[in-house]
């Protein structure tokens, strides 16, 4: 999203004008001509504005109220973490609008940053003891006005700084006005998808096909044609009505608040899932790297495992403290590249060094084991929580079909190519992540290891804070301080470990996040809500596919929750 330095640097200055206008901007409202522009945006209060101009952004005269409004407000701006990111800036929590100050992560990355954005954004958590100036004060109202706003610009406040503009600097498309933010281009868009998609869960593909035999491979490339359509299904429910941004913003939209407040804890328990995934990753690898590593205290030994998955969780609770998680994201965008490497690192060991070669061909079929294969392909295409960001921060929103087929498509690549590579290699003997099975001494097994170490260590805040941002939203606005939020954060990352520590088979939670949580965000709740939303407009096969893909998925979710349950159980046992 390559904003001009003029336009970012407005955008930034116009925010320490937004309290003096705002009264100016409501007492001009109901003066229509060319004032009219200026006082949806910036009194946020009276909904009789007039829209004459054909020009004024769409949002400013029909995005409904109850959508930005309700919980949770911040899903936007924390999701916008994933598919675009801004200038690193190292400072604790009191987050600024991730939405207003984004570029895209390949944009910034060979682009220098105007000094005004990073200037900008240091600013001191607290006040200092000495004698206020006048930037001083001008510094607590902005604190004050953050943590008024959970950390976030309110709308009306965004829209101000937006509509100011000037009218010939503002893109269109469609015949609607476009924020000076969608600017991503095709391949940028492609590469966010797939920096999006692939993940830790492109090591359990060869533990899948030991699961679920050859023809398992099916399932995978089913599962990838059925996310992108459903992923194209978001898109309408998006267009649907003005003011959507978001997928808990369609779940309102069809199912009222409640389907909101569904929709959006599904998601949160998603990422918190995945956060868990990645303690128990940390340990697992560490300790093979590390097998004799031990700790003793008094008569309590920590194992090697127990030991990495807690000093893991004590690297990444201070990065979950960051008010600036950019510093962050331009290491954890660049998961396209250590996925690449990865898989490369797989095939140099299988064809150059040759290690691993089974004997058997390996089974065609397992039926018993195709519950799991479903939940570890499905876990693969969980990106559907972050599409909806991704096609609002395209330049040409028409693209968006291609965009998200060439992601799925490339993704589904890899995945295939790791699956049919590490399963060829080892058979059987297969782990649940193919790292565990590199030889050691291999330079090629200790790349292919240590970047799978380090890449869930830069994501760990990207992936928790969602969730962090979404339960400080709960807190009483007094209540929002800096202890409270640190304490908050860290007892996320504590609980975190101790799921991890209590339930340490990444595999088997895997397929239970695949079978349970994605099969519901990516297949059955878009369609849900395409039919809820567009009833009165869908055709007769839409409908007969779409129910066709929530039976599917409602039966997919059923038994590889089950058979995931009951395996961890006899794991116990």
């Amino acid at each position: 999203m390559k904003n001009s330095v003029s336009d970012r640097s407005f955008l930034i200055e116009s925010d320490d004008e937004d309290d003096a206008t705002a009264v100016e901007d409501g007492k001009r409202g109901g003066h229509g001509g060319e004032e009219s522009g200026d006082d949806g945006g910036g009194s946020g209060s009276d909904s009789s504005s007039p829209c004459d101009s054909p020009r004024v952004v769409a949002a400013q005269c029909s995005q409904p109220s109850s959508y930005t409004q309700q919980w949770p407000q911040s899903y936007r701006q924390s999701i916008d973490m994933y598919s675009s990111v801004h200038s690193p800036n190292l400072s604790f929590l009191g987050t600024p609008s991730l939405s207003r100050l984004s570029n895209s992560f390949l944009t910034n990355s060979f682009r220098g940053k105007p000094p005004e954005i990073i200037s900008s954004l240091i600013k001191p958590l607290l006040p200092t003891s000495t004698a206020p100036t006048r930037d001083d004060q001008q510094q607590q109202q902005h604190q004050e006005d953050v943590r008024k706003s959970s950390h976030y610009l309110p709308p009306s406040r965004k829209a101000s700084s937006l509509q100011r503009i000037p009218e010939d600097h503002r893109p269109i498309v469609g015949g609607h006005e476009v924020g000076p933010y969608r600017q991503c281009s095709y391949f940028q868009g492609v590469m966010n998808g797939v920096n999006v998609l692939c993940g830790v869960g492109i090591l359990s593909t060869p533990y899948a096909v030991k699961q679920g035999g050859w023809l398992g491979l099916v399932i995978l490339v089913v599962l990838g044609a059925l996310a992108w359509y459903t992923g194209i299904l978001l898109r309408r429910c998006l267009d649907s009505k003005e003011g959507l941004e978001t997928y808990p913003d369609i779940g309102h939209a069809a199912f009222g608040t409640a389907g909101r407040i569904i929709i959006s804890i599904i998601l949160y328990m998603e990422l918190y899932a995945c956060c868990i995934e990645y303690l128990i990753l940390e340990s697992d690898n560490l300790s093979k790297l590390f097998p004799n590593a031990h700790l003793t205290i008094g008569s309590l030994t920590m194992d090697s495992h127990v030991l990495f998955a807690i000093l893991t969780a004590l690297v990444v609770m201070p990065t979950t403290w960051l008010r600036d998680l950019s510093c962050l994201s331009f290491v954890s965008a660049g998961g396209v590249i250590a996925s690449i490497v990865i898989v490369s690192c797989l095939f140099w060991v299988g064809l150059v060094d040759h290690v691993g070669t089974v004997k058997s061909e390996g089974t065609a079929l397992n039926l018993p084991g195709i519950p799991i294969a479903i939940g570890l392909y499905g876990y693969c295409y969980s990106g559907h929580g972050v599409f909806p960001n991704i096609y609002s921060s395209l330049k040409k929103r028409n693209q968006f079909p291609a965009v998200l087929f060439t992601c799925i498509a490339l993704s589904t690549v890899l995945f295939a190519g790791a699956a049919i590579m590490g399963y060829i290699m080892f058979g059987e003997s297969t782990e649940s992540q193919f790292t565990l099975n590199l030889p050691p001494n291999l330079v090629a097994s200790k790349i292919a290891v240590w970047t799978t170490v380090t890449n869930p260590i830069t994501k760990y805040a990207l992936t928790m804070t969602p969730l962090a941002l979404s339960l400080e939203e709960l807190l009483p606005p007094n209540q929002q301080t800096y202890p409270n939020i640190v304490m908050l954060r860290s007892a996320l990352v504590v609980s975190s470990l101790i799921v991890a520590l209590s339930v340490p088979f990444f595999g088997l939670v895997m397929s239970l996040v695949g079978s349970f949580l994605t099969m519901f965000v990516a297949y059955i709740l878009p369609c849900a809500c395409f039919l809820a939303i567009l009833r009165s407009k869908v055709t007769w096969y839409q409908v007969v596919l779409c129910v066709f893909i929530i039976a599917v998925g409602l039966c997919c979710a059923g038994v590889g929750t089950y058979s995931s349950l009951s395996k961890i159980i006899q794991q116990y046992q």
